[in-house]
């Protein structure tokens, strides 16, 4: 009799394969990867010797967004915090699929996949997890009656899942390679009956599941209860308080021969999780709901729409005029003004693009609080920046980088970088490793006085974090903006 169901239920299941094009399932644990992939050996020693700690996350209103030009996210500012206190730099690479960050992480291509994982025995199978970072039970995302506002409370229940065991038969969207279609899979097995389990896109994004659900394109989701209850605050048709699992852990990935790493993260989250700072970051995310809600959902943000500010037209314009990637130009910006027009600086720089008065009449602007004059002067001081560095400079992305620097400290200062760069046996045609070391450097008596100076004294560690900070917004800005990455022939810089 076992023989005859077990045929039977093979049978059902490749039926459901073929009528539903082989993106329904009503068995079966989905595989997160592939397991012939070998870790390769790279621990935190090789971490630490190379300088920087590589992250997988993918984009969404919890893990990692833009918001109003500033990164964002419970993973962005755990990951930061941690990078901080390992002392090494932190590098954000971009993969929405669960399987595809893994393998990623067993490539030596990340060493830590930050997802909204959740830790099942299937993936230890590949990758070993941290300590939990918190715990979370799944739920069944449904849509209320159409009419639910003028309905009782009870009415109300008695069209909604309740019991899992409702679930029978019917089709439920999840993402690809996830937990919640290897809980679903259980559940058929627990309540004796097959849900039509249907797995999108492994890089659909749970929001998006969600979204589909609000608005009748789709029945039910599954989503962990935190992201689940922070969608429901935007989208007041949806319920959520059906829940299809017991408390889970949500943890990090990271290869299961990175023993080091693994050890060092562990203590580190031991020691956190006994502060209150900890707890304030898992808060802005998951329990103010509503703050949550405004800045994931804003036209400004990258989950939520496609925008960095007011000004994007005319930032777009200005930067096609100087030949620069929109985005680079938004993120000096960013860091002059935070796009704020109307900001005035204690040096009296002002408005968008922070120029002092003299240098924005020169270059054409009367009222620098207007956003047009400002981004018009801004633009053409830049321009000619760039002029001025077009015979010494052939590079254009490392020429970019030139201008950033005079931007913020004058072009005089770099000249001097360079002469000095050229004196000592450096590339003065390179800034990493050769200009920017001796913009440094200027700082010190045996250079601000050496006879190739001319402008004297500088505090070079101000425009050298400037340029990188900006090319590392800028980066950020490539990774989760929906607009193509390049334009107009340009390269992306390198930090």
């Amino acid at each position: 009799m076992k023989f005859f169901n077990k045929s039977f239920y093979i049978l059902l299941t490749v039926l459901f394969s073929l009528t539903w094009a082989c993106s329904t399932k009503t068995d079966t644990k989905s595989q997160d990867v592939s397991y012939d992939i070998e870790p390769v050996d790279f621990d935190f020693d090789k971490i630490k010797e190379r300088g920087y700690l590589t992250a997988v996350v993918d984009n969404s209103a919890t893990s990692y967004f833009i918001y109003k030009g500033q990164p964002m996210g419970y993973e962005y500012e755990m990951l930061n915090w941690l990078a901080d206190d390992l002392d090494v730099e932190l590098k954000i690479i971009k993969d929405n699929s669960i399987s595809s960050a893994l393998e990623k992480v067993n490539r030596g291509e990340a060493d830590i996949a930050a997802f909204n994982l959740t830790v099942t025995k299937d993936r230890k199978r590949y990758v070993d997890f941290t300590n939990p970072l918190y715990f979370v039970r799944q739920v069944l995302v449904q849509r209320k009656p159409e009419n639910w506002r003028q309905m009782k409370v009870h009415e109300i229940e008695n069209q909604l899942i309740r019991d899992p065991i409702q679930l029978t038969g019917k089709k439920v969207h999840v993402r690809k390679s996830s937990a919640f279609s290897t809980r679903l899979a259980n559940l058929s097995d627990e309540i004796g009956g097959d849900i039509i389990i249907i797995e999108d896109s492994s890089s659909l994004e749970v929001e998006t599941l969600i979204r589909m659900v609000a608005e009748g394109e789709i029945e039910y989701t599954v989503s962990d209860e935190d992201v689940a209850m922070l969608n429901a605050t935007y989208y007041p048709i949806i319920d959520v308080k059906t829940p299809v699992s017991f408390s889970q852990q949500i943890a990090w990935a990271m290869r299961s021969n990175a023993d080091t790493l693994e050890n060092k993260i562990n203590s580190w989250l031991e020691e956190r999780q006994k502060e209150t700072d900890y707890y304030v970051i898992y808060n802005k995310y998951f329990k103010n709901l509503k703050r949550s809600v405004d800045r994931s959902y804003s036209e400004f943000s990258s989950v939520g729409g496609d925008k960095l500010s007011s000004f994007d037209e005319e930032i777009k314009a200005t930067a096609q005029e100087i030949g620069w990637d929109w985005k680079l130009l938004a993120a000096l910006i960013y860091q002059e003004s935070k796009f704020d027009p109307k900001v005035k600086s204690w040096a009296g720089a002002k408005g968008l693009m922070q120029m002092m008065e003299p240098t924005a009449r020169e270059f054409g602007a009367k009222n620098l609080y207007d956003p047009s004059q400002s981004l018009e002067a801004g633009g053409n001081y830049i321009n000619w920046l760039q002029n001025a560095f077009t015979k010494q400079i052939q590079d254009s992305v490392e020429r970019q980088k030139y201008v950033l620097a005079s931007y913020n400290v004058g072009i005089g200062h770099m000249q001097d970088a360079i002469r000095l760069t050229k004196k000592y046996g450096g590339d003065p045609t390179k800034w990493e490793g050769n200009v920017e070391k001796y913009l440094l450097l200027k700082s010190q008596k045996k250079y601000y006085t050496d006879p190739v100076v001319k402008y004297g004294y500088c505090r070079g560690e101000e425009p050298v974090n400037y340029v990188h900070e900006i090319l590392e917004r800028y980066q950020q800005y490539v990774l989760l903006l929906n607009a193509s990455t390049i334009e107009d022939g340009d390269e992306a810089p390198v930090i």
